[in-house]
């Protein structure tokens, strides 16, 4: 079977790699210095804002949208216009940064160049940990099946002991990144056991299809794509270890102190996307099937896979992230132990649902 339409997997897979990055501002001076900021402080309360969003002068700011590439509500909303629509009603343009993996987007909010990003957890546990000001504001994906360390189909290898003296690919700093090491550490193996090789999504896929390393740590859409294609199979995923690896919505704190409604404003645009496409799943396969080049049967199992959420930060994604600082901490990735719960704040989600509730998108 033909899954793929017009580009070989490599390719496909560079364009997919999964959500969000960026941040700038035109005309008003509302980002930080190029200097990573001080641990945001908690954000005043939206309803608290001085005037109505629709009366506010925002004197030409411009926000950026970080994304990944790949299927979903960001991708979706995005194709559809519907950021640019909704803060066009308040004077407010909209600006789009793709990134590889989370990291460079944590850089981007630390050199004030970046307002949003979806990312994974150890990006955003690092970025806490170096004191970058940004808001945790939503959950969008759980975690159990995102992220699996996946090896050739005919590999001999069967369990992560058997990665002993193997080659590993995987992104640094990437939700895979942790995966791999707390999967190595339940294993009883060393990161020196083995031979780590840095590498992002598009450097790995090629270095994994010509067996240049015998393993690698990823997340979809890499892992769907490679098993649906008869490329890859399973080793372990976190439902397996027991490791979540959750994503995030996060933004920049100097603007949702400054502009909390904007915030609001932002998670209702995804909000309503993500009903959308619960509400019409045959007409978003087939959205993603054009815009991605993949066959539908790829999309149909990437959702099958992952399921989508939009949700409040719950104390189980709390209790994860605290797992996965203090194991980080201990392996000296990052230079402080943090309380996770510090940068979370629900109450823009939680207004945002109720707003989107009642300004559905057709």
């Amino acid at each position: 079977m033909k899954f793929f339409k017009k580009s070989s997997t490599w390719i496909i897979l560079t364009a997919l790699t999964l959500l969000v990055a960026g941040c700038g501002n035109n005309g008003a001076n509302v980002a930080d210095s190029a200097s990573p900021t001080a641990a945001p402080a908690e954000a005043p309360a939206a309803a608290e804002s001085a005037a109505p969003p629709e009366s506010k002068d925002y004197g030409g700011l411009t926000v950026t949208l970080g994304i990944q590439p790949g299927p979903g509500s960001y991708s979706l909303a995005r194709s559809k216009g519907w950021f640019e629509e909704e803060f066009g009603k308040v004077g407010v343009k909209v600006e789009w940064a793709e990134f590889q993996s989370g990291p460079p987007m944590t850089e981007a909010i630390a050199a004030g160049r970046l307002d949003f990003a979806g990312l994974g957890n150890l990006p955003v546990v690092t970025a806490q940990a170096a004191d970058i000001g940004f808001t945790e504001i939503a959950t969008i994906i759980d975690g159990k099946k995102n992220v699996a360390i996946i090896v050739p189909k005919d590999s001999p290898i069967n369990t992560i002991e058997e990665l002993k003296g193997k080659k590993v690919a995987v992104a640094k700093g990437s939700n895979a990144f942790n995966f791999l090491y707390r999967g190595l550490d339940k294993a009883g193996l060393k990161p020196s056991d083995l031979e780590i090789i840095q590498l992002q999504p598009n450097e790995a896929q090629p270095a994994f299809e010509t067996g240049g390393v015998d393993a690698w740590a990823t997340w979809d859409p890499s892992i769907t794509t490679n098993i649906l294609t008869g490329k890859a199979r399973i080793l372990t995923d976190g439902e397996a270890l027991d490791v979540l690896s959750p994503s995030f919505l996060i933004a920049r704190t100097k603007l949702a102190e400054e502009y909390p409604e904007l915030i609001t404003k932002f998670l209702k645009v995804y909000q309503q996307a993500h009903v959308w496409e619960e509400q019409h799943q045959d007409e978003a396969v087939k959205l993603y099937a054009e815009q991605f080049q993949l066959d539908e049967s790829i999309i149909r199992a990437l959702r099958e896979r992952v399921t989508p959420v939009h949700l409040p930060v719950s104390d189980e994604i709390i209790a994860q992230q605290q797992e996965t600082a203090n194991f980080q901490f201990e392996q000296k990735t990052i230079r402080k132990q943090i309380d996770v719960s510090e940068v979370v704040d629900n109450q823009f989600i939680e207004q945002a649902i109720k707003e989107a509730a009642s300004e559905p998108k057709s």
